[in-house]
């Protein structure tokens, strides 16, 4: 029988949508084989301290990492592999395990944004998803629009502001945005996730009052033009060599928008996979998903997110996510469900591709000898 892969799953983290990262580590520890995967579980509070949970599932039954009491530890990179340190004093160093690959569970700032994937190619281990590179592109959703147009992929208008212009001019700025754009606008932090500081304005007060709320949660603010008439639709990334694009899906928001209790907590949502679209209309997305993917030199996984037109069935790229939510009803594993890769099979392919990937990554030089 061949090893077994000391694997990591790393959930929590400093971004608001730490509970929603102990939401998908839960449903993927679950999936997981345990005859193929030594399951480490380490989570980041909010404060951003590691704790090590072994294998003990009960973690993820919690709402916050915050709340438990769990062993300090630490990834000791110093000899370019990624050890898992007990840094108590009473661990005094002592060597929890050596991880082979991690399946980094976290969304938001210090998870999705290439932060902690640094640290990963620093340790020199390899892990489930986007580089460095790519994720801090997707995550920032102003550079994100420069890549896309870039690759010629149309969008709706936008406008991006900085705290330090909201705060010396603000009239300035809602008068840009006023003259820019057709109201409604909607308001988002540059680097945020899950609709977190989203909001929808349709007038100069509400417009006010969402710079001041998206400000909350980033120094960078994009204000874009709401697509009306459109059908918000989404295609999920398999990033293999070459990536494979899922079926087309849906959403049906159930509200305004489709906010942060709408997509996890209050249930309004509802999902039509396939989305109702022509094929044809389908395909084009399908192609447009991937070509963004490749604009942000993706690997892994991503989910990519678009607006349609309904009746010139116009695309428009909105975002792409490179940590998407994770449950078995999260719309990335439904969509490959629906093209026929089981939420297990895909937990077991994305761990096959980080360690494809990584495996491709250490023949490579930065030095001559």
């Amino acid at each position: 029988m061949s090893k077994k892969i000391n694997l990591g799953i790393v959930f929590g983290g400093r971004s608001a949508e730490h509970e929603v990262s102990l939401m998908s580590a839960k449903s993927i520890v679950a999936a997981l084989d345990t005859d193929k995967y030594n399951v480490h579980l380490i989570g980041i509070t909010q404060h951003g301290k590691w704790l090590y949970a072994g294998n003990n599932v009960e973690t993820l039954e919690h709402q916050s990492v915050d709340e438990q009491q769990l062993t300090a530890t630490t990834i000791n990179f110093a000899n370019a592999n990624a050890a898992l340190i007990n840094i108590t004093p009473a661990g005094q160093g002592e060597k929890f395990t050596e991880l082979d690959v991690i399946f980094p569970v976290l969304h938001g700032p210090y998870g999705e944004d290439g932060t902690i994937q640094g640290l990963f190619e620093l340790s020199n281990v390899a892990y489930v998803g986007c580089g460095v590179a790519a994720s801090a592109i997707a995550m920032d959703k102003a550079l994100a629009k420069n890549a896309f147009k870039a690759a010629g992929l149309s969008q709706m208008d936008y406008l991006v502001f900085t705290h330090h212009q909201f705060v010396t001019d603000t009239l300035k700025i809602t008068a840009k945005i006023e003259a820019s754009l057709p109201y409604p606008v909607f308001i988002k932090p540059a680097n945020m996730g899950s609709s977190i500081g989203i909001s929808k304005a349709h007038n100069r007060t509400e417009v006010l009052q969402g710079l001041a709320d998206a400000f909350a949660f980033d120094n960078k603010v994009v204000v874009e033009q709401s697509a009306q008439n459109c059908a918000e639709v989404e295609c999920a990334i398999l990033g293999g060599y070459p990536p494979r694009a899922s079926v087309v899906g849906e959403i049906l928001a159930g509200k305004e928008f489709y906010d942060y209790e709408t997509k996890y907590f209050d249930g309004k949502s509802q999902t039509v996979i396939p989305a109702a679209l022509p094929e044809h209309v389908q395909e084009k997305v399908r192609e447009a998903a991937l070509i963004a993917f490749d604009a942000i030199d993706g690997s892994g996984l991503s989910r990519v997110d678009f607006f349609v037109d309904k009746t010139t069935h116009n695309i428009y790229i909105n975002e792409v996510n490179t940590l998407p939510g994770f449950t078995p009803i999260s719309m990335y594993s439904k969509l490959w469900a629906a093209s026929g890769i089981a939420y297990s099979q895909l937990i077991d392919e994305l761990i096959d591709l980080a360690l494809e990937r990584h495996q491709q990554k250490s023949r490579l030089t930065c030095f001559t000898p």
